[in-house]
């Protein structure tokens, strides 16, 4: 079995959730399989094995417990990118792109030295504006952001075209069709 077809196979659809026409893909079933959670961090992970990463920065909150157990694996540290507000230190923000307007992202303004390679992980790639706003905000601090990973990749929404846009490779291990 490929490993597309494994993970594939590890992912719930949830059709009509939030609303009407979308068809969720929920990787919490995946997390709670110990063989394809494992399976999935390797293989986000293999690419980089035995380079030099200095951190992981994961977006809030599928990302941090992907990003979390990749940072572990390449014994790499672990930097938190969240909403608005939610980080108790001196921050510093980026407005991005949703659907349907705009909203901020931050992290710690000590989070990045200047020259850091990191690596982003989040769980999915849609549209790509949340992962095109963390790849500016890390950029903005001076990293050298050496890709973008993702479980899934929904490629019919550009979100992968937006990331590779701004000279970022992306790894995405399973492509959905559709929304």
């Amino acid at each position: 079995m490929t490993i597309e077809n494994d993970l594939r196979a590890s992912i719930r659809t949830i059709p009509d959730y939030p609303k009407p026409g979308i068809m969720f893909r929920d990787i919490t079933t995946l997390l709670g399989n110990p063989r394809a959670f494992r399976r999935a961090v390797d293989e986000l992970v293999q690419p980089w094995a035995g380079t030099k990463v200095d951190k992981v920065a994961g977006m809030e909150a599928r990302g941090f417990i992907l990003g979390g157990a990749v940072a572990h694996q390449l014994s790499a540290g672990f930097v938190p990118i969240r909403k608005k507000g939610k980080l108790p230190f001196t921050t510093v923000s980026v407005a991005y792109s949703l659907e349907y307007g705009v909203d901020e992202m931050e992290m710690h303004i000590d989070a990045i030295a200047k020259g850091e390679r990191v690596i982003l992980v989040d769980d999915l790639i849609a549209t790509g504006g949340t992962a095109e706003g963390a790849v500016k905000l890390l950029q903005q601090m001076g990293a050298e952001v050496v890709a973008a990973c993702f479980v899934i990749d929904l490629p019919e929404l550009g979100g992968t075209k937006k990331i590779e846009a701004l000279g970022v490779p992306v790894r995405a291990l399973v492509k959905f069709e559709g929304h």
